[in-house]
C-alpha cells in the first residue's frame, strides 16, 4: 500500500489535479533547495516527500478570491 493514500490526501486538497500541481511544485523546490519541512520521510523520492508534507498539513492551498465583475 502506498503512503500517504490518495484518500487521505484528497481530504487535505479538494482536487486531484490541484494535488498533482502542488506536489510537483514542491518536489521541484525540494530538488533545488534541499530544504525539508519534516524530520523523517518514508519516501526517498521528492514527489513522495512532497505528498508526505501535504498529508502532514505542512503545505496549504489558498484559493484566490474572484470578484464578480460580470454584473
Amino acid at each position: 500500500m502506498l503512503y500517504p493514500s490518495i484518500d487521505d490526501l484528497l481530504q487535505k486538497v479538494d482536487s486531484k489535479y490541484l494535488l498533482v500541481t502542488i506536489a510537483a511544485k514542491r518536489a521541484r523546490e525540494i530538488q533545488d533547495t534541499k530544504e525539508y519541512y519534516l524530520d523523517r520521510y518514508v519516501s526517498e523520492k521528492n514527489v513522495g516527500k512532497a505528498l508526505e508534507e501535504i498529508n502532514a498539513g505542512m503545505l496549504t492551498v489558498e484559493k484566490p478570491q474572484i470578484k464578480d465583475s460580470l454584473k
